[in-house]
């Protein structure tokens, strides 16, 4: 069971990022042509996944706002990784004194609900897609920095990196060999499942109209789009949403049975 599950979170992330590399291979319709003769069409044989508002057909408007949705998860866990490598190492290999001044920033940001944060950064920054990506990473990276920091204490006091400063090897050369490979391979695996809840947190984003600006394809905004017309063309918001469903899914089972190295 464990194995159809791994094999089917594969198929499902491989297919959305063949539509975000090749979006035209998969979709039988421009994502923007309006038709108002076909608008709120329901799923069947012309649109199998029916036409919003204006006509545009839905199955190709997911299958182009792979790329979007995709794009600025990925993004955002980076720049979320990015941010968390160089607290969590300061604090992890930087003395006592900086190991508390960023132990108390970190506590500050964790009081923060995740999305609250997110909104704080929009708020200050203005809305956008770029300040939707920074802010999503900005708001994975307490998290990650945690962890990396305590991988780094647990490394700091193990028998390789005691004999590394033994034999003399400096410090800049024990973090670079020996702690830093081994702080961040258990992280690139939750960065898997980090993925996921960053293109909920990205749509949740783009639903409350600071993403992406209509009439992107993009899954959030879909959603937003969809709202108003919930009792009249139910697939409007049924559809995206199970895209982000689907991927979120998927990229958590993938990140849940994924392997990393042990100490080096």
């Amino acid at each position: 069971m464990r194995q159809l599950s791994r094999v089917l979170a594969a198929v499902v992330l491989l297919f959305f990022i063949l539509a975000a590399i090749a979006p035209n291979l998969l979709a039988p319709f421009d994502p923007l042509a309006i038709d108002p003769a076909a608008a709120f069409s329901s799923p069947g044989a012309g649109h199998v996944l029916g036409t919003d508002e204006s006509g545009r057909d839905i199955y190709s408007r997911i299958i182009h706002g792979a790329r979007p949705s995709l794009l600025i998860g990925a993004t955002a866990t980076a720049i979320g990784l990015g941010i968390a490598l160089v607290l969590g190492t300061i604090a992890g290999f930087g003395g006592k004194w900086l190991d508390f001044g960023i132990g108390r920033i970190l506590e500050v940001l964790f009081a923060l609900p995740g999305l609250l944060l997110a909104l704080v950064f929009i708020a200050l920054a203005g809305p956008g897609v770029t300040t939707t990506v920074v802010a999503v990473g900005i708001t994975a990276a307490p998290g990650y920095a945690r962890m990396i920091r305590g991988q780094i204490l647990t490394l700091r006091s193990s028998p390789m990196v005691e004999a590394a400063t033994v034999l003399g090897r400096s410090r800049f050369h024990v973090l670079r060999i020996h702690i830093l490979p081994n702080a961040l391979a258990p992280i690139a695996v939750l960065a898997t499942l980090g993925l996921g809840q960053a293109i909920l947190w990205a749509a949740s984003l783009s639903f409350l109209g600071l993403g992406s600006p209509p009439p992107t394809p993009e899954w959030g905004a879909m959603l937003s789009a969809g709202r108003a017309y919930l009792s009249l063309a139910w697939w409007m918001t049924f559809f995206p949403g199970m895209a982000i469903v689907l991927v979120a899914a998927a990229a958590t089972v993938l990140g849940r049975s994924a392997k990393f190295g042990g100490v080096r």
